[in-house]
């Protein structure tokens, strides 16, 4: 736990107002973790696997980070224990090879992330069968026993969102896996119908056109067939969780202004007319909680420039959360002569704060933030993200969790641990189930204020927290703690508080 008064130690007063007084309280600082395409995976035992997303977890931590964005789903396959689809050849090295000794990675992940006080979004490509055209699947899979069922482009074979059979098939996953486990959120990336290769346009799907087009328009009929598969997924994990969000993380373009009027300035690829991706129907029917558009461009890039585009996403988010997609590498080897800046992470920041529905920021990838790729993470944790946040509240806010119990202080083996009775719940679980825990620390000259996000000390989903490490060191003596409780809708309880004396 990173105590205020230690960090009084190592940082200068400056420095903390500096980089303090400029953070929110509630924000959402997400990171993807992709396993297709990583190597590292494949080449470690179970343990080295459990090490690695301790590891990774640890550091998304220090630098701020309160939410994982874990890929599970690369290829219609899986990073947990399935009886749907096939283990992940990008977590064993073939497809359908279990981990031995048999584990699952998402459970693991889920414990590691809740530990940390982070939310755990489970990643998933809906579409997507294969990666490339050297990759084989089993005799027995449903590419080669309902072919019909799938679409090749590009060296890649994918579901043909035509068909109610797929759309059904992808859901069971989505009830699976929202049923098994504890995840906060699910997530969707940029993949619906396949992007332009080549120069070409993506045409494979006469057959179930000429099938189930009824006439309609071909673009039209082909976002129609995505629309049923969002309003499915999202009537999905509500029925079976109401508090599981869904979120979706579309191209950073949805249209230009000159192929239509409420479009953005700029002349990139765009989700409507080449993805068959309507994503601002989605957020004005409801069907998502929160979109994180990929603006992986630099500032001012002329054919997308991420400045004006973030303002057009703000415009545009029929109050559904919008979390910036912020590319980590552009973002940090790219001068922002604007800003006087050697790179353009100041200015994101600051814009993602500044517009009113812009809720976070999630950084592609998480890799380069553990890695600190050219200093990211030593100023995140030390500037941008240096207090913890809480993630935004979802749903009803009038609605609060109930408050802890018994808040008291209790010396251990010469060490001091803030303790507490967790409030009470049904058995049957619950939007207002108390499942995380903010503990705050005043020191005697400061007035307890629980909207300090420099008082935050820990966010965990435990009943206790060492407040002081032994009688030899600092003292905490004269400090106020407050603790409250969070729902799973991240809603707070009213404050608890004890004072040491």
């Amino acid at each position: 736990m990173f105590l205020r008064l230690v960090l009084s130690l190592l940082l200068t007063a400056s420095v903390i107002c500096q980089s303090f007084s400029q953070n929110p309280k509630r924000e959402f600082r997400g990171a993807w973790l992709h396993v297709i395409g990583q190597s590292q995976w494949q080449n470690k035992n179970v343990e080295q696997q459990k090490k690695y997303i301790r590891d990774q977890f640890d550091l998304l931590q220090q630098a701020g980070c309160n939410a994982v964005i874990f890929q599970v789903r690369p290829t219609a396959d899986a990073l947990y224990v399935s009886e749907l689809e096939p283990w992940s050849a990008w977590l064993t090295g073939k497809r359908g090879k279990a981990p031995a000794p048999i584990y699952d990675p998402m459970e693991y992940a889920i414990e590691e992330a809740h530990k940390r006080g982070m939310e755990f979004h489970a990643w998933l490509n809906p579409y997507r069968v294969t990666s490339n055209a050297k990759e084989t699947l089993p005799s027995n899979h449903a590419v080669n026993s309902e072919p019909h069922r799938f679409v090749k482009f590009n060296g890649q074979i994918f579901f043909d969102p035509a068909y109610q059979e797929n759309r059904d098939h992808i859901c069971a996953v989505v009830k699976d896996i929202v049923s098994r486990y504890d995840v906060d959120a699910i997530h969707i990336d940029d993949y619906f119908y396949p992007y332009p290769a080549n120069g070409k346009r993506f045409e494979g799907d006469n057959a179930s056109y000429a099938k189930f087009g009824n006439g309609m328009e071909r673009n039209e009929w082909r976002r129609h067939n995505v629309d049923l598969l969002i309003q499915q997924l999202n009537s999905t994990i509500k029925e079976e969780k109401d508090w599981v969000r869904f979120g979706v993380s579309p191209f950073g373009i949805w249209r230009n202004k000159r192929s239509d009027p409420n479009g953005s300035e700029s002349s990139g690829l765009q989700n409507y007319d080449d993805l068959y991706a309507d994503v601002l129907l989605w957020a004005k029917n409801k069907w998502i909680d929160y979109l994180a558009p990929q603006l992986y461009w630099t500032l001012d890039m002329k054919a997308a420039p991420s400045r004006h585009l973030a303002q057009w996403w703000n415009d545009h988010s029929y109050d559904v959360d919008i979390y910036i997609g912020q590319d980590v590498q552009r973002t940090m080897t790219n001068a922002d002569p604007g800003n006087n800046d050697t790179n353009e992470l100041d200015t994101k920041v600051k814009l993602s704060r500044k517009l009113p529905n812009v809720k976070g920021n999630v950084w592609w990838h998480g890799y380069w933030v553990t890695g600190n790729l050219n200093g990211v993470a030593d100023s995140l944790a030390l500037k941008y993200q240096s207090t913890i946040a809480l993630p935004p509240v979802y749903g009803d806010k009038s609605i609060k969790p109930g408050k802890v119990n018994n808040l008291r202080l209790e010396s251990e083996n010469n060490r001091l641990f803030l303790r507490w009775d967790n409030p009470s719940s049904g058995k049957t679980k619950t939007q207002r189930d108390a499942v995380m825990y903010v503990v705050y620390q005043f020191f005697p000259d400061e007035v307890v204020d629980i909207e300090d996000p420099e008082a935050i000390i820990a966010v965990t989903p435990f009943s206790s927290v060492l407040v002081e490490e032994d009688s030899e060191g600092p003292s905490a003596t004269g400090s106020v703690f407050v603790v409250t409780a969070l729902d799973r809708m991240n809603r707070e309880s009213e404050p608890v508080n004890v004072k040491l004396k």
